[in-house]
């Protein structure tokens, strides 16, 4: 129904009102007539369909707002009853037209308690979107404080698995070099282990070569030693015997010339006195 034939409904509803409480002031009010009931029931039937506009635009607010949109529902849903409330309440004014101006006070009555419930639904329907809004804002507000502490808290660990990281290559660094520096003083000791064993391999060898020079030089000595006292021997060997040779050589020197001398001697000489 257009805005304007519903205001024109309220107005004509609003005089039907005014009239009534005026003849009850007066005299005693004429039986309302038939055309001001048809009236008052078409501004209830305006109110009623108002009211079902206004439910469906809150029908729509709700399914629009998804933080309240139990509550809204079912706020409709009341809203729906109360508008099936004033259909039957029309429809039982229709039928108690004889009442009269009683009947059509009440349902001004009651358009009039719509019209509240319609406002009051209204300011209820604008406090819970404002709200839905503060919840929105509110759930935004702490999405974005989780998102931040989320982030604070990943980064933490990314930077704690940074720092094990790069304290466990330390380590390895550090055991590498200490595997290197302890591999080399390895090596070095058995370096100086070899050199040490070979040096005393080599003095053994030198203390061998020069015992056995010194052995062949003392048996060289001895061979010379004992070559002298053969020769010493042997020389006096020949010299004794050389001399004996010429002992005898000198004795038959002698006995030969002692042998010429007595034959040199006349037979009867008496060389020693006789």
């Amino acid at each position: 129904m257009p805005k304007k034939a519903k205001s024109k409904a309220k107005s004509k509803a609003k005089l039907n009102l005014k009239k009534s409480k005026k003849s009850k002031k007066g005299r005693r009010a004429a039986p309302p007539k038939r055309r001001k009931v048809a009236v008052s029931i078409l501004a209830l039937e305006a109110a009623a369909t108002e009211a079902a506009d206004f439910a469906a635009k809150h029908e729509a607010a709700a399914a629009e707002s998804k933080g309240a949109a139990e509550q809204r529902r079912s706020d409709a849903d009341a809203a729906r009853q109360e508008v099936a409330k004033l259909e039957a309440a029309a429809k039982k004014a229709k039928r108690d037209v004889a009442w009269g101006a009683a009947a059509v006070k009440e349902a001004n009555n009651r358009a009039a308690k719509l019209d509240a419930l319609a406002e009051k639904a209204r300011r209820e329907a604008t406090g819970r979107e404002a709200a839905a809004d503060r919840a929105r804002r509110a759930a935004a507000e702490k999405a974005r404080r989780e998102a931040a502490q989320q982030a604070k808290r990943e980064a933490a660990e990314k930077a704690r698995l940074e720092a094990i990281e790069r304290a466990k290559r330390k380590a390895a660094e550090k055991a590498e070099r200490d595997a290197a520096r302890k591999a080399e003083r390895e090596a070095a000791r058995q370096a100086k282990r070899e050199a040490a064993e070979k040096a005393k391999i080599e003095a053994a060898e030198r203390a061998q070569r020069e015992a056995a020079e010194k052995a062949e030089r003392e048996a060289a000595r001895k061979v010379e030693r004992e070559a002298a006292k053969e020769a010493k021997r042997e020389a006096a060997r020949i010299a004794k015997i050389e001399a004996a040779t010429e002992a005898k050589r000198q004795a038959e020197v002698e006995a030969e010339r002692e042998t010429a001398e007595r034959d040199a001697r006349p037979p009867n000489s008496n060389p020693g006195g006789r």
